[in-house]
Formats: C-alpha cells, structure tokens, sequence
C-alpha cells in the first residue's frame, strides 16, 4: 500500500468550493500554486529549521520532513508517526527552487484550506527569508478549534482570531494583505485584522506550506492513538497590483 493509499483510508478525499474571499476588486495574479511543480515549489527542507532540516526541536516540533511526494505534491499535507516518535511531515517552499517566487510589500495572497481535525497537527502558511522576514499567514490548533494565529513577526504584531464557525474540518479562505505600513488580514471575506505595523517599503520573502507537529510544550501533542494528520489547501494565489 503506498503512504497516498494509507492517508486515504483514514482521510477522505474533499475538494473545496470555490468561494470569492475579498471585497475588493482583485488585482492581477502574479503566482499560482501548483503544488505538484517542482519548478515552483522544493519539498522537504527549509532554512527555516536548522540546517534546512529535516527536524526542528526548538521550535518544539516532531517534524522530520519527507522526502517522499505523497506527502505534499497535490495539495493534502500530511503527517505520519515514525517508529523513532518523530513523524514524517509535509512542506513546500519556493525557497531554492527554479522560479524562486518570493512575495513583495503591496502583494495580496489568498488561500483557501480546510483545517485538520487531530490534535497536535499545526497547519501553516507564512513567509521566510534570510532567517526572518517571517508573516504567518495563519497558523491553527485543533486544541483551540475557534482561533487562527494571525501573526507579522517583521512589525511586531499578532492576533488571535476568534470565530465559531472556525472548526476542525471546516474549510477557510483567508486573505492576507501585505502593506508597507499595516499588513490586513480578511477571514471568510470580512476584515478581521490590520496590525499597523506593516513589512515596510522593501520587504520580500520566500512562501512556506506546511503541517507541523506539535511536540506539547506550547500545544498538546498527538495522543498515542493517532497515527496520521492531514492539512488540505484548495487554492493558493498571489495578486500584485
């Protein structure tokens, strides 16, 4: 049985409706995901962990991130407990690859994802360069089925958005807008937060997608029973004006 056929058994495919996220009028789109490139995307390592992985304790995750493209490559996330207690974890970045895309002050990214049901898997879509320029575009714990992190490490800011129709297997779009002097961010098409801080004027960074594991410092852990965490993304684009 390959990982695919085995994620399948525990998590059944679902596909999202598509769904128009933001009350302005949209921009051109600059960048596409399509996960399955291999010119837009490495999978597998980042210099976000140490060394470019594959593990990252001190940011107290059980990640050890997989090589094998099942993992990542059409879209499903996903995770999986080693016999060594670590898992097998799903990342893309553009970071090091041949389109060596990068998200620049102005730009819009909007994603539409459904968030993961187990304890301890920690979904996340942000951004990264040279050992930070880092915006969660959002971050989700199942252990906290209500909230999306919302977070601009670059101005110091963050926020926990609070909405009971966030659930464990609900689908979200969130749109994240990257301004010089405040970066915003729309959750389900209605503005929930604008931080007033911003990237500045010549801010860029590479994109990261990925599913973490949470290693029970600051969320729980997995319990012993579950084997296996997924983290869907429908859609993933980036408009410049």
């Amino acid at each position: 049985m390959s990982v695919k056929q085995w994620f399948a058994s525990f998590f059944p495919s679902q596909r999202p409706r598509p769904r128009a996220s933001g009350p302005r009028r949209q921009a051109p789109v600059c960048f596409e995901a399509d996960f399955g490139s291999t010119r837009q995307w490495v999978q597998g390592r980042s210099w976000a962990y140490p060394n470019g992985g594959p593990v990252n304790p001190g940011d107290n995750k059980l990640d050890h991130l997989a090589a094998d493209p099942a993992y990542c490559r059409d879209g499903a996330f996903l995770a999986r407990r080693r016999p060594d207690g670590l898992w097998d974890t799903g990342l893309l970045t553009t970071e090091g690859s041949e389109g060596a895309f990068m998200v620049r002050t102005g730009d819009v990214l909007e994603v539409r994802a459904r968030l993961p049901e187990g304890i301890g898997a920690w979904p996340a879509v942000w951004t990264w360069r040279d050992g930070g320029n880092e915006v969660d575009v959002f971050e989700y714990h199942p252990d906290n089925p209500d909230v999306l992190e919302l977070s601009n490490h670059v101005g110091g800011a963050s926020h926990d958005h609070r909405d009971p129709a966030l659930r464990p297997g609900a689908w979200v779009t969130v749109r994240t807008e990257f301004g010089a002097g405040s970066v915003v961010w729309w959750v389900g098409g209605r503005r929930v937060f604008a931080d007033g801080r911003g990237v500045g004027r010549g801010w860029q960074a590479y994109l990261i997608v990925n599913l973490s594991v949470s290693a029970g410092r600051y969320h729980p852990a997995p319990d012993r029973s579950q084997s296996a965490l997924r983290f869907d993304v429908g859609r993933l684009r980036v408009h410049r004006p």
